[in-house]
C-alpha cells in the first residue's frame, strides 16, 4: 500500500466526537505503521509557537532569571501557520530571525505596593495572534517592592526538540473490536484546534514519506 492510498484512506475517515481542545477519529483500512506515524507526528512533529528567548532587563523577584524564563517557556502561545514560517524554513535565514518567523512579547509589571501574582494576561505580543492560550497562566508572585521587566522571543518549533512546542497533551490510538479499524484521539494544548492538528499531522508525515523514498532511490541508483 503506498501513500496515496493512504491518503484515500484519510480522505474517508470518521469524526466520532470533537470539540475545541479534542478529537476522535476512527481510522479504517490505514496501516498500523502509518496511523502510528500519524499519532505521533500529532503529538510532537506539528510546528507551533513557544517562547524560545528571554532577554531578563529586571528581575528582583524570588524566582532566579532562570526559573522565570523556563516558566514563560512553558506557557502555550495561540499559533498561526499560515502567517509565519519555521527559522530553518525562511527566506531571512539569520539567526536573530525575522517578522515572518519570530515575534516579541514583553512584560514589565511595574512597582508593586501589595503581594500579588503576576499573570500571562500581561504578556503584550506584537502580533495580536500569537498570545498566551490564557490570561489566567500564573508567572510569578511579587511582593512589595519587587518586579520583572522582560522581552521575550518566540518562534516556531516542534515537540521532538522540546516537550514546550508539542501541539497535543494526548495522542493515543487505540483498537477497536474490528480489524484494521483504529481509534485516534488527540487534545490540543490549545495552541492551535484539534482539527489543524490532524490536517498538519497527515502533511507532515507525506512529506516525511516522500523524502524517505527519495533517500532510497538515491542509494539505490
Amino acid at each position: 500500500m503506498d501513500f496515496k492510498d493512504f491518503l484515500q484512506d484519510l480522505s474517508s475517515l470518521e469524526v466520532i466526537s470533537k470539540d475545541n481542545q479534542k478529537i476522535a477519529l476512527k481510522l479504517k483500512g490505514v496501516p498500523l505503521q502509518y496511523a502510528n506515524a500519524l499519532r505521533r507526528v500529532c503529538l510532537n512533529g506539528v510546528p507551533v509557537f513557544a517562547i524560545d528567548t528571554v532577554d531578563i532587563i529586571e528581575n528582583t523577584s524570588v524566582l532566579p532569571d532562570e526559573g522565570l524564563a523556563h516558566r514563560l517557556g512553558l506557557i502555550p502561545l495561540k499559533t498561526d501557520l499560515s502567517r509565519f514560517n519555521e527559522p530553518s524554513k525562511c527566506d531571512c535565514q539569520s539567526e536573530t530571525g525575522c517578522s515572518n518567523c519570530k515575534v516579541m512579547l514583553v512584560l514589565d509589571s511595574g512597582d508593586t505596593d501589595v503581594t500579588r501574582t503576576v499573570l500571562s494576561n500581561e504578556l503584550s505580543s506584537e502580533d495580536d495572534s500569537i498570545a498566551p492560550i490564557s490570561d489566567k497562566i500564573p508567572i510569578v508572585e511579587l511582593a512589595p517592592g519587587q518586579k520583572i521587566k522582560i522581552e521575550c522571543y518566540a518562534r516556531l518549533g516542534r515537540g521532538t526538540e522540546h516537550a514546550k512546542w508539542n501541539s497535543a497533551n494526548i495522542s493515543m490510538l487505540t483498537e477497536t473490536d474490528k480489524d484494521d479499524e483504529r481509534i485516534l484521539t488527540v487534545e490540543s494544548t490549545g495552541a492551535l484546534n484539534p482539527e489543524q492538528i490532524i490536517l498538519s499531522g497527515v502533511e507532515e508525515v507525506g512529506n516525511r514519506l516522500t523524502e524517505f523514498k527519495d533517500t532510497i532511490s538515491q542509494i539505490s541508483e
